[in-house]
């Protein structure tokens, strides 16, 4: 059979992975951490790793699943998206084409891992070929903003990620602007819910570095809280109006948060999901 290979981009907010992984870990046949080799950001910055974090790492390995992918990410010649494209497809190679190729964030926790897991199963039969037959699957991200006193803001609609694909041609980000097969399924994005220093910190050395404003992005984030959440809207850091509006859960950490959230509200309806999955392979179909 083949294999589910998740693979990990490890940069200046690895800490996340301490959530992260444990939502992946049991259902993954291997696990792949990339981290600059001179500990670069796609930037050039330079950010540190303790020691403690790879101890961390072989105590959480009890499989022997964890492969740790040190090469030089960061090419002064290019773009920040150009080196996070680079840096997926070298990554993607590591992990095997012919598998499941996952990739996700230190910061996105991963949903019922195991139901995802059944769903690619049903689909295996797209890497006997996998260049020939390329296609992406994206369930659905829960982007938590801002932590405030008693709880978490949150987006309150969903957004798509590609999170999984069977070939890594990747054009921006993870995206290979091939078919998209949706899966019903939901993704929390520790996105922007960070202190107002790791908020600069990732504004300044992520892909999208060049499109943002990030001083008006910060003092928006920080003047809404859970009292006038519902007064303020717009809130995407690309194209605003995307996030129209916040909502609040109680709870501080990951498993209050994923407790108290009505899951099934915030989850696209079955049938949201068949009609863009239709349009997708109506479109393919006949492209």
């Amino acid at each position: 059979m083949k294999k589910i290979q998740v693979g990990f981009l490890v940069s200046y907010d690895y800490s996340y992975l301490k959530t992260a992984l444990p939502q992946v870990y049991k259902e993954s046949d291997s696990i792949f951490l990339a981290i600059d080799k001179e500990r670069k950001t796609w930037k050039g910055e330079s950010f540190i790793i303790e020691d403690e974090f790879f101890q961390w790492i072989k105590s959480v390995d009890v499989d022997s699943k964890i492969q740790i992918i040190e090469e030089n990410f960061y090419c002064p010649e290019l773009s920040s998206m150009e080196c996070e494209v680079r840096e997926r497809k070298i990554l993607s190679e590591k992990m095997g084409i012919g598998n499941w190729l996952i990739q996700l964030d230190c910061d996105e926790y991963f949903l019922e891992f195991k139901k995802f897991i059944a769903f690619l199963r049903t689909k295996d039969h797209f890497l006997d070929n996998p260049k020939k037959n390329q296609i992406q699957i994206s369930p659905y991200l829960v982007n938590l903003y801002k932590r405030v006193d008693t709880g978490m803001l949150y987006v309150e609609k969903t957004s798509k990620v590609i999170v999984a694909t069977n070939y890594p041609s990747y054009k921006i980000g993870r995206r290979t602007r091939k078919r998209v097969i949706y899966y019903k399924g939901l993704v929390l994005h520790e996105c922007i819910s960070r202190s107002k220093e790791e908020l600069e910190m990732k504004f300044s050395n992520w892909g999208h570095d060049f499109e943002i404003n990030k001083k008006a992005l910060i003092e928006k984030w920080e003047s809404v809280n859970e009292h006038n959440y519902k007064t303020i809207f717009d809130f995407y850091y690309l194209e605003p109006e995307r996030w129209k509006r916040l909502a609040f859960v109680k709870g501080s950490t990951f498993e209050e948060i994923k407790e108290n959230l009505d899951l099934e509200k915030i989850m696209p309806s079955s049938f949201f999901i068949w009609k863009k999955n239709f349009g997708q392979w109506f479109k393919d179909f006949f492209v």
